[in-house]
């Protein structure tokens, strides 16, 4: 074990005047400086993984939406494919958490150990700059706003500066008729238009991450990478096209956000179970997978109003810019995780407690990458023999 020094618009808009509150989920970060200062990403030392992380070349990380750990994985879930056929593959995580509520700030948190605030804490109906006013302890940028400044790095930019490779595979992100095919996103200081999916066009880019930090939008790597879903099965085809990291977000019909789904579908975990039983068995098949990949498979959060709760774990330093990320909590609730890999033994568990920034950890330590903003932070446990436990 490695320890480390759908609800309306105006539902979302209301539940953010409960997060005033104070955090109990660790100690506080540090205060702003008097003089306003560009927020820099701080990295720390990485963690020497297991041995067994090493023989491991790809990861593939699929998010799915707004389940409690009993809604998922309890014996009335009814997502069956999930876990008759997958979960025996693999290690299952019983004490996984989510960072907040209520979609964004996980996914920011997953890669680039950034905490929330008061706007990426409400999904960014409007996508504004980050306005920065210094930098707080582990790389935390102060201040608010939805899309970070270049100094403030992802894991995606680690991976570039190694020479390794990532990508962004996004479902819907081509449907709109008048927006870009690949790293869509809405114009600086506009309302975000896909708060409200349609019947053709289920794409969020509230569950793309990556459109959130200029060192990625301002990039032509955006284009590239951060491109629709159909793209992976083409990189699947071979080990040298498929990217060291690849981060699959399914609609928010296949990620079970929404049910039902605009286009008639159930939604929620029966439509996420469907997409699973699609496109897993590709990636399992796929000459990465065989050569040295693992799968990750979660939940951003559990959604309050469908069981879940907005607990934490971990020793999370409180966010300085929204110190109650879960709205009523400290966190987003227990959500649980999977992970299968040649170096973990398949049908077994592990109750080490695990959040979003803990992948973000235990995916840079596989890579040999520093630890970004909270994934760095004392107390955190990334990914040890209790997940990379086959040998």
């Amino acid at each position: 074990m490695l320890k480390r020094l759908s609800p309306s618009v105006l539902l979302i808009a209301s539940l953010a005047l409960v997060a005033g509150a104070c955090s109990a989920s660790g100690s506080g970060a540090a205060a702003a400086p008097s003089k306003p200062a560009a927020a820099t990403s701080v990295l720390t030392n990485v963690t020497v993984a297991p041995a067994a992380a090493k023989k491991i070349t790809h990861i593939f990380v699929i998010n799915l939406e707004n389940e409690s750990y009993a809604a998922s994985w309890g014996s009335k879930s009814p997502a069956k494919y999930l876990n008759a056929t997958l979960r025996p593959k693999g290690a299952l995580l019983t004490q996984y958490f989510a960072i907040g509520h209520v979609s964004l700030d996980n996914y920011i948190a997953q890669i680039s150990g950034q905490s929330p605030n008061k706007d990426t804490n409400t999904d960014c109906i409007h996508y504004t700059d980050f306005v920065s006013t210094g930098t707080g302890a582990y790389g935390q940028a102060l201040g608010s706003g939805c899309v970070y400044p270049k100094s403030v790095l992802t894991i995606g930019d680690q991976l570039q500066a190694k020479h390794l490779t990532w990508k962004g595979y996004m479902e819907d992100i081509g449907n709109s008729a008048t927006q870009p095919k690949t790293c869509r996103h809405p114009a600086i200081g506009s309302f975000d238009s896909t708060i409200v999916a349609s019947k053709t066009d289920m794409y969020a880019t509230r569950h793309d991450p990556w459109v959130y930090f200029h060192g990625i939008i301002d990039s032509p790597a955006c284009k590239t990478e951060v491109v629709g879903l159909p793209v992976l099965t083409a990189d699947l085809a071979s080990a040298a096209k498929t990217p060291n990291l690849a981060y699959i977000t399914p609609n928010v019909c296949d990620d079970g956000h929404d049910a039902p789904c605009k286009d008639g579908r159930p939604g929620g975990l029966v439509s996420a179970d469907a997409f699973l039983k699609t496109w897993v068995p590709k990636i399992l098949a796929s000459p990465a997978y065989q050569a040295g990949g693992m799968l990750v498979i979660t939940f951003d959060e559990a959604e309050v109003g469908k069981g879940g709760d907005s607990s934490a774990c971990c020793h999370t330093p409180v966010s300085p810019n929204s110190p109650l990320p879960g709205l009523t909590g400290p966190g987003g609730g227990r959500v649980g995780a999977l992970v299968i890999s040649s170096a973990t033994k398949p049908n077994t568990t592990s109750n080490t407690p695990y959040n979003h920034y803990a992948l973000l950890c235990s995916l840079e330590n596989v890579f040999g990458l520093t630890h970004l903003g909270f994934a760095g932070a004392p107390g955190l446990t990334c990914f040890g023999k209790d997940v990379y436990n086959a040998s």
